[in-house]
């Protein structure tokens, strides 16, 4: 029924609810009616932070002049921090005062930058597969959504001379995302002076989503570190993944100081300011060493070895190079697409595994397993699914 006959804006007709917004709803009602599920497809880290990181925050906490509104752009102990971080594992020289720009999650940040440099009409290049939030947004800001084909004969990697035929005179954005979330696939520095050159030669501002480059990946890279980068380029990075921190919504954009503006003119009009001790938390956090990420990633290491059997089980193929917290992989030719090979596992053994189309057309023939899921859940899915198999 529709109340008074009001009706919503125009954009909502151009977006859904999120997938797993609605996927979550659906599991949970298996669950009330008594099915056993287990979830192994949603990137939401089980594993606690660090020791120190929550000591910080309860004492933070539990300060009496720690609760008032903060300022929009982060104390300055959290910017140094952040640049610090970007110094010691990726090698690029920050400004705090004005190149970086904390943020309430980074997927926050995808709707700042959208609004900050896209005028309706403006087109958008967004990955597919990739995140969906990138099209979401991207429609929600009324922009001209122009899909590009990330393929696994090219290690995933867009095709920058198929680009080029293109018009690409309307385009201001363009979403990449390296480490890749689905695919785990990585860019080298080559590509990333390929696309810092695309950028510039069109005047597209490149933004590179980062949020993985520290789970089971030898080395960081950040598209910043090419020279004359953070002319056209932005990046986005979080703690969410990295320092198992999703639920805190900490987040950085870094780029060039009148990026960074622009983008804070949106941010300040839409929060006001995040909480203190969870600021102060973070700078703990962003100074644990090496050890820390060695900890978290043995135990990735551990799951991974139990998804490659599950995925073997379900007779996928899979590159044993991927990097983050999924293992991306091809279906078999019996199956007409991943939904399929999904809704036979979710209905038929209680599991969930995540759909590749959801990422885009390019991902109907794969499925995505996440590794947030511990070993013993994991080994009791692995026996299932043999059962159903068998």
């Amino acid at each position: 029924m529709q109340a008074n006959n009001i009706q919503p804006a125009n954009r909502i007709g151009t977006v859904e609810e999120y997938y797993f917004s609605i996927k979550l709803k659906e599991l949970d009602k298996l669950r009330k009616e008594g099915k056993p599920i287990i979830n192994m497809g949603i990137g939401n880290p089980d594993l606690p932070p660090a020791p120190e990181v929550l000591a910080e925050l309860n004492k933070q906490s539990s300060a009496e002049n720690n609760h008032g509104y903060q300022s929009y752009v982060g104390i300055p102990e959290l910017r140094e921090a952040m640049t610090s971080w970007y110094k010691t594992y990726y090698q690029v020289d920050i400004n705090p005062a004005n190149e970086v720009l904390p943020l309430m999650g980074s997927k926050e940040g995808i709707m700042h930058i959208t609004l900050a440099f896209v005028n309706p009409g403006d087109g958008v290049l967004v990955p597919n597969p990739g995140y969906p939030t990138y099209a979401s947004v991207s429609k929600i800001a009324e922009a001209n959504l122009i899909h590009y084909d990330l393929d696994e004969n090219n290690n995933w990697l867009p095709n920058l001379d198929e680009l080029e035929k293109q018009d690409l005179s309307k385009v201001k954005l363009m979403w990449i995302n390296y480490p890749n979330m689905p695919t785990g696939a990585n860019a080298d520095n080559k590509f990333f002076e390929q696309i810092i050159a695309f950028g510039k030669k069109h005047n597209i501002v490149i933004v590179n989503d980062n949020p993985y480059s520290f789970i089971l990946n030898d080395s960081q890279k950040s598209i910043l570190n090419i020279e004359g980068a953070k002319d056209i380029a932005i990046e986005l990075n979080s703690l969410s993944k990295s320092h198992n921190m999703a639920g805190w919504r900490v987040g950085m954009a870094v780029s060039n100081p009148e990026f960074i503006q622009y983008i804070l003119r949106v941010k300040s009009n839409m929060d006001s300011g995040m909480f203190k001790p969870l600021q102060l938390a973070t700078v703990k956090a962003l100074e644990l060493d090496k050890d820390w990420y060695k900890t978290v990633n043995a135990e990735y290491l551990q799951r991974r070895m139990l998804v490659h059997e599950i995925m073997d089980l379900l007779e996928c193929d899979y590159d044993l190079n991927q990097t983050g917290m999924f293992v991306w992989a091809r279906i078999p030719e019996q199956y007409k697409n991943s939904g399929e090979l999904s809704d036979e596992i979710l209905y038929g053994c209680d599991v969930f595994i995540t759909p590749g189309f959801i990422f885009g057309d390019k991902g109907k023939q794969y499925i995505r397993i996440s590794l947030c899921t511990n070993q013993t859940v994991l080994q009791e899915a692995k026996q299932r699914i043999k059962t159903l198999k068998n």
